[in-house]
């Protein structure tokens, strides 16, 4: 789909009122395209929307949490009251836990599949049919991460969340092929975003220090969002499958491809350094 001039098309993102989905929103006005929006966080949503609203650009939101189908339901009867059908659907909100399977519980597991997995199910089952139905096209992006390549003890719940996103986009890129509709799972890497702060951690990671420690480390690398923003419309435009962002998910992709064994290894031995406090 071709995103250098999105004039008059509209972009659905998810989890737009921080990170990735504000830095995304906003790239995407600035392009030209209108916007609707959602997110639990109505102050933030309401700062993006008035960003994009400088730009001209008509702008809907509203209150929605992706685990609810109904909730998105109701979002997507509003959208479709202002458009046949949105060009992009960015399914981009999401949540962290840090922690290893066994001292994850049962109640976290069912939370973070319920939004990092149902709120991607229901963001493309909201939106899709409609935009198949119009026959023009467009364009699905649902935000994995460069854990849906790679999975580590540390991340075990998010992992699993997100090669099932990997999963289901590639699954959908092939269904929606023949309706001139791309779909790309984007991995981005270390990125400085607020989840940091919100994720939920569990035995060694919960100490607060090492929530600071991780803070600290991607507060160090600096990828900013709007970096990620920039990558996504180069993804979009090449109607990329997978589309890894920040050198390090680079890395992950290849080194699963090329080297799975040696990158389990490593993998493995990076883990048991963390829970050593970095001892060789």
């Amino acid at each position: 789909m071709d995103v250098r001039d999105l004039t008059g098309r509209w972009v659905l993102v998810t989890g737009a009122a921080s990170g990735i989905g504000r830095a995304s929103a906003l790239a995407f006005a600035g392009r030209g395209a209108h916007l609707a929006l959602c997110d639990l966080d109505t102050s933030g949503l309401e700062e993006t929307a008035a960003a994009a609203r400088t730009e001209g650009r008509a702008v809907l939101t509203q209150r929605v949490d992706v685990s609810d189908a109904d909730g998105m339901e109701g979002f997507a009867t509003l959208v479709h009251g202002h458009c046949d059908a949105v060009d992009i659907v960015m399914n981009n909100a999401g949540v962290a836990i840090g922690a290893r399977f066994q001292d994850t519980p049962l109640e976290d597991w069912r939370w973070i599949l319920d939004i990092n997995v149902l709120g991607v199910v229901h963001g493309c089952r909201t939106f899709v049919p409609r935009m198949v139905a119009r026959g023009t096209g467009g364009h699905v992006v649902n935000v994995a991460s460069a854990a849906g390549l790679l999975a580590t003890q540390m991340l075990s719940a998010y992992a699993t969340t997100k090669f099932a996103v990997v999963g289901l986009s590639e699954a959908l890129r092939d269904e929606l092929a023949d309706d001139g509709i791309g779909v790309t799972a984007i991995c981005p890497g270390i990125i400085d975003t607020p989840i940091t702060r919100a994720a939920r951690l569990y035995g060694s990671a919960a100490a607060p220090a090492e929530r600071e420690r991780m803070v600290q480390a991607y507060r160090r690398r600096n990828y900013t969002p709007e970096r990620v923003a920039e990558a996504v419309l180069r993804a979009v435009q090449r109607n990329r499958a997978v589309a890894p962002i920040a050198a390090e998910a680079w890395v992950m992709y290849w080194m699963k491809r090329f080297a799975p064994r040696l990158t389990g290894w490593l993998v493995h031995r990076a883990s048991v350094r963390g829970r050593s406090g970095g001892a060789s």
